[in-house]
């Protein structure tokens, strides 16, 4: 019995981060969507800004937005500050000359609540959901639009892009979303993606639906409800977004924390397209499986040192494969303790980063499991700081 508990952990591993993907990529190949005759337009784009106390990078986002390669008769800005009051309000009221709106109440509510009272406001044919803390490639609005010509698609994402000059975290979290970024390619050339960045995230505004005020991951709902309704999210990997990690590793898995308990909660709430056997699939592959993969790892590792304490009783090779796979798993955790002391970016300490990446990732979803099914995760969170970052460093993590 524990052989089998350990050969489940070891195959939801290795199928979360390794089969999927793979599996999605022939299918992309061998069955891809058809794909639109190209067409181009400008219509109407509203982008909305949240920000709660972002004084010190919401006038560099504001100067970004108003410079963007789009026809400015075409383009309304409006931030949603509700809460703010380190000066965020001050600054914003300062463009209203040049056209920014503002949205704003002085009771702090939550980011979703703030997003439904500015969404009265606007007025666009397309809304573009933005952050403060990230900045927006010049052409991102057209690249957004385009596959809007195509009236099944509902949503489109832009691709989050982690700049140069913040070490090794900076590295990792660089490669995560260059894999993430694969992953969305695929499942758009099958159909439909089945996530969103929120940071570059626009949909129909006909079509949205304010998500209940207590959602957490309002970007994931938003998009999975979409797919539920029968329309098309699709990835651009040309929109892109920049924005730098968090100042620590620390910072960092308090994100990804809250990010998990939010996946818990779109698990609870049940949002499987009805009819889409495919679609399902890719959500559960791609979004219900992940956070799981920490408790797979947990129960490997638990088994794995049963299975060598038991390991007279077994044939030799198998006894040896229990043990060369204990000590591989034992060299990836002690890789992990010392990536926390390294601070140089060159390529080997990259690489021997990563093992510390992947295990505060996913220590960070068992926090998001207590933090969900504990009540203890709020829909109003504290604010995590983030690097800020001059406009022509504007260079990713190739």
């Amino acid at each position: 019995m524990i052989d089998v508990v350990f050969l489940i952990c070891i195959f939801l591993i290795a199928y979360v981060y390794v089969c999927y993907p793979v599996l999605l990529a022939i299918l992309a190949r061998v069955f891809p969507r058809k794909k639109s005759a190209n067409s181009s337009g400008t219509p109407t784009v509203t982008l909305l800004i949240a920000a709660h106390n972002e004084a010190a990078t919401i006038q560099q986002k504001l100067e970004n937005s108003l410079s963007l390669d789009y026809p400015p008769a075409q383009l309304q800005i409006v931030v949603a500050a509700d809460g703010s009051d380190d000066g965020t309000v001050a600054i914003v009221e300062q463009y209203a000359e040049r056209g920014v709106v503002l949205s704003y109440q002085p009771e702090r509510c939550g980011k979703m609540t703030a997003i439904n009272r500015a969404m009265a406001l606007a007025q666009g044919e397309i809304v573009v959901f933005s952050d403060a803390n990230n900045v927006y490639d010049s052409a991102v609005l057209q690249e957004l639009v385009r596959p809007f010509m195509d009236g099944a698609v509902g949503g489109v994402s832009g691709a989050k892009t982690i700049v140069k000059g913040d070490g090794p975290l900076g590295s990792s979290e660089g490669l995560y979303w260059k894999y993430e970024s694969f992953i969305k390619q695929k499942e758009t050339q099958l159909g439909s993606c089945v996530g969103a960045a929120g940071e570059v995230f626009a949909i129909r505004r006909h079509l949205f639906e304010a998500p209940p005020s207590d959602v957490i991951n309002d970007d994931l709902y938003m998009a999975l409800r979409l797919i539920q309704r029968g329309y098309r999210v699709v990835y651009v990997p040309k929109a892109r977004s920049f924005e730098r990690v968090s100042p620590s590793a620390q910072d960092e898995m308090t994100r990804r924390s809250r990010i998990i308990a939010g996946r818990y909660q779109i698990m609870v709430s049940s949002l499987l397209p009805s009819g889409q056997p495919l679609m399902s699939w890719q959500i559960i592959s791609h979004k219900y499986l992940r956070p799981l993969v920490a408790f797979a790892m947990l129960g490997a590792l638990l088994t794995n040192v049963v299975l060598v304490l038991q390991s007279g009783n077994r044939p030799t090779w198998l006894a040896t494969i229990y043990k060369l796979s204990l000590f591989l798993q034992a060299l990836f955790y002690s890789l992990a303790l010392l990536g926390k002391h390294i601070n140089s970016g060159n390529l080997l300490n990259k690489i021997l980063y990563v093992p510390t990446f992947l295990f505060y990732s996913n220590l960070a979803a068992l926090i998001g499991f207590y933090g969900y099914f504990s009540g203890r995760q709020t829909v109003v969170w504290q604010r995590i700081a983030r690097r800020n970052f001059e406009p022509e460093n504007y260079i990713s993590e190739d």
